[in-house]
């Protein structure tokens, strides 16, 4: 597995690298163009779940025990979980969006059956094990519910009704963006009010969390260190962001306005980075100074992390329907509730019960990269090669751009 996972990475960044060097200067523009702003807010509560707001406060002391794991000892436990999160990552989420909007188009590959298949079974899958990231972490984040360790019946009810929630707004796209706006301005108030505790109404000291900014920044002199797993746990991380790298490619490539491919790249690596830096930084001086998040901070941000699930679900459901034509409008609205809300809830189980896996997401979307990259050698090398841009019907049209947005 590990194996497959770092050819799948070198493959991307090798793919970065080459539309950079034959379509860097191309104005990129989706089906359904927004502002940037917007598109920035899609990109970032889509491509996000609960994991960053539940798992940091989880991790920062294994990170920091070298002596159980000696490979992180090249720098900080805040440098490795940004590294985990951040920057270069964001770049599988560019390949696909670019994928989908520029060459897709002209390829097809995903409309061949058996890869139109597979490919929503790979999105139904990863909602379900977002679904189950929160059912697994509820205990720890709100211990007085139950003993602490256990999963009671009041966590299951609430995941079942993020799955409700997230499939009713999933029945049209003006909830899908409200809710990302939304989401974002909730994360960002999050941020801002556990800041707020600790360095205003707290304790402690503001130069404390410019340390911590700056411990963050070794990310970036020790970024080679990233590309390949470390170990088991950075391998687990890897497959998840390919397993997410599909969809999320292709729901937010509908929303690029205009941008042009090296522009992408940036928003994509730079504009995500900047709130979960500063959400890390605030997050490990909890961590540092022991201090305490029972109580109304961990109710906030267990909210917080629900509306990330609920955001992610939303996005993904619509996707996946959409592309197997199970649509409202197909289907009726109670049909398509009752459809998504009982198929999720059972899949999520299943990860409960350990007989899923994201690893084996993440090495069958690898596979799919694979796949797609014969097809084109074999099929559509002049059609790609005499690519200059994106879809003429995508035409950019100002005023809907201020509709939409």
């Amino acid at each position: 597995m590990t194996l497959w996972l770092s050819a799948g990475i070198l493959f991307t960044l090798l793919s970065i690298a080459f539309i950079l060097y034959k379509w860097g200067n191309m104005q990129v523009v989706g089906v359904t163009p927004v502002k940037t702003f917007t598109f920035i807010a899609i990109l970032f509560t889509s491509g996000l779940d609960v994991g960053l707001i539940m798992f940091p406060l989880t991790e920062f002391a294994g990170y920091a025990d070298i002596k159980a794991s000696p490979e992180y000892g090249f720098t900080n436990p805040l440098a490795i979980e940004f590294g985990f999160w951040g920057f270069l990552i964001w770049g599988f989420y560019f390949l696909t969006c670019f994928y989908f909007c520029v060459i897709e188009p002209k390829v097809k590959f995903f409309e061949i059956p058996l890869v139109k298949l597979v490919n929503n079974v790979v999105i139904i899958g990863t909602c379900a094990f977002t679904a189950f990231l929160l059912l697994s972490n509820l205990p720890w984040y709100l211990p007085a519910v139950g003993d602490g360790e256990s999963i009671v019946p009041t966590f299951y009810l609430i995941v079942f009704a993020a799955i409700c929630f997230a499939t009713y707004s999933s029945t049209s796209i003006r909830y899908v963006r409200f809710l990302s706006i939304t989401t974002t301005w909730v994360f960002i108030a999050l941020i801002v009010a556990m800041w707020a505790g600790a360095f205003i109404f707290g304790d402690s000291e503001i130069s404390a969390y410019t340390k911590n900014l700056a411990l963050i920044g070794d990310y970036f002199t020790n970024m080679h260190h990233f590309v390949l797993p470390l170990n088991d746990y950075h391998e687990f991380y890897l497959f998840w962001w390919f397993a997410w790298s599909i969809m999320i490619g292709q729901f937010t490539s509908r929303f690029v306005g205009g941008l042009k491919t090296y522009q992408v790249l940036a928003a994509m690596l730079i504009f995500p980075s900047i709130p979960i830096a500063a959400w890390f930084a605030v997050l490990y001086h909890y961590h540092d100074a022991g201090i305490a998040t029972d109580g109304l901070v961990n109710f906030a941000m267990v909210f917080v992390g629900i509306v990330f699930v609920i955001n992610s679900l939303d996005s993904l459901i619509r996707l996946y329907t959409d592309n197997l034509n199970l649509t409202v409008a197909r289907l009726g609205k109670r049909n398509y509730l009752l459809l998504n809300i009982i198929a999720l809830s059972l899949l999520t189980l299943l990860f409960k019960l350990n007989f899923l896996q994201i690893q084996w997401v993440g090495a069958i979307v690898i596979a799919i990269f694979f796949a797609g990259f014969g097809f084109i050698l074999v099929n559509k090398f002049k059609t790609v090669k005499t690519i200059h841009s994106s879809p003429k019907e995508n035409a950019i049209d100002f005023n809907k751009i201020e509709t939409i947005s």
